[in-house]
């Protein structure tokens, strides 16, 4: 069973998720496990603060580093320094490892679980990255509120390749970003109506030549602007998804 743990100022964030397929499908037959986990329930602070002003003064506020620690300690049982040793943490932030096929392709083969850590308001402080993550994910060069989000597209990204969580396993193997299209988007789709507003479905999909079909589709395969040198893979370890504003 792969495991997915979640650490989120948000929790709610994550409740609608867990019950859309693939992620329910992949829960449901065991092949996967989501907790998510409030790092405010963690905070000895009054009010459960978790958060304070950034030294060197500036707008917003960032996460302590010693909240998420207590955070990590009481759901793992470990110093919190150790819980990378034997799983993937990573923060999401704005200055990770851009998050593309390959990533999400590579955290579904390791056997080691993964813990995302989901930053609000100005981001974590810089130690939580340097002392208790492997490294941080971003998802895209542009801000968003939290990590929540970005969390939920590299959970997606990642269960769906993880056998039990799509009805027709053959479904990953030819679609966009994949080996088998060399990378490519995936080419057009049409169903029915055969004709609408004056536009067909193209002849070849219609004629029951599987050689010519398959041609076609490798013909129409586009090249995604992602590999124009957009987004591309950082140094390794390294995935970011949230950056004090919820950078992702």
């Amino acid at each position: 069973m792969k495991r997915f743990e979640v650490f989120t100022l948000v929790p709610e964030a994550f409740t609608w998720f867990v019950a859309q397929h693939p992620v329910s499908t992949a829960i449901g037959s065991g092949a996967v496990s989501i907790s998510v986990h409030n790092i405010r329930d963690y905070s000895a602070l009054p009010h459960r603060d978790v958060d304070d002003t950034p030294y060197g003064g500036g707008p917003g506020m960032v996460t302590r580093v010693d909240i998420v620690a207590a955070a990590l300690e009481g759901v793992f049982g470990e110093p919190a320094t150790r819980v990378r040793d034997t799983r993937d943490v990573y923060v999401l932030a704005a200055g990770g490892r851009p998050f593309e096929h390959g990533l999400g392709l590579e955290l579904s083969r390791t056997e080691r679980d993964l813990v995302l850590l989901c930053g609000r308001f100005e981001g974590f402080d810089a130690r939580v990255e340097t002392l208790l993550a492997t490294g941080s994910i971003s998802v895209g060069p542009y801000v968003l509120a939290g990590g929540e989000v970005a969390a939920l597209a590299v959970l997606e990204a990642v269960i769906r390749h993880l056998p039990g969580s799509l009805g027709n396993t053959d479904s990953v193997l030819e679609e966009s970003f994949s080996e088998e299209l060399g990378g490519m988007v995936e080419y057009p789709h049409y169903t029915r109506p055969r004709e609408y507003e004056g536009l067909e479905v193209p002849q070849v999909l219609l004629s029951g030549d599987h050689a010519a079909i398959a041609r076609w589709r490798r013909d129409n395969a586009r090249r995604s602007p992602w590999a124009q040198g957009i987004g591309r893979p950082g140094p390794a370890g390294v995935v970011s998804m949230c950056d004090g504003e919820g950078e992702a």
